[in-house]
């Protein structure tokens, strides 16, 4: 292979030139074919531009998009809140949070906040925690277990 077989790279490739007479092979029509909207100056070729019916982004509904359906609302309950209801070495779970009335709802799962103080022994099982909800329950010589 010789350099001069090389294939012409795209930076070097000469401009179209364009309306400048029926010799350059390009004259005439400037290569816009003979009549029609688009051989005219000043019209719209964009990816989205559909002539003159009223275009889809229009016709459309424009409600937005609302994420409320897809959202996890969690339960809460408190470190202090588990300190009333509950004695040393008692095991807390979402089914006993919900049989003795302390939560109403599960949701979609119980969270563990660090409001308040915690002074016993207990092992919290729920679907989140809260990283100072963690380090009272486990300063307290408890333990936590995300289910």
């Amino acid at each position: 292979m010789k350099l001069e077989n090389l294939p012409k790279s795209k930076e070097t490739k000469a401009k179209k030139i364009v309306g400048r007479g029926t010799g350059s092979g390009m004259g005439k029509t400037s290569t816009h074919g003979q009549k029609g909207q688009k051989s005219r100056s000043g019209v719209s070729v964009s990816a989205w531009f559909q002539g003159g019916q009223s275009p889809l982004y229009r016709r459309l509904p424009k409600r937005g998009f609302n994420n409320t359906r897809f959202e996890k609302k969690y339960a809460t309950i408190n470190l202090s809140d588990l300190n009333k209801f509950f004695n040393d070495g008692d095991e807390v779970t979402p089914e006993i949070l919900k049989e003795r009335g302390i939560i109403k709802k599960q949701l979609s799962g119980i969270k563990v906040l660090a409001q308040g103080n915690l002074e016993k022994k207990l092992i919290v099982k729920a679907q989140r925690f809260s990283n100072k909800a963690i380090e009272g329950i486990e300063a307290a010589g408890g333990k936590t277990e995300v289910i």
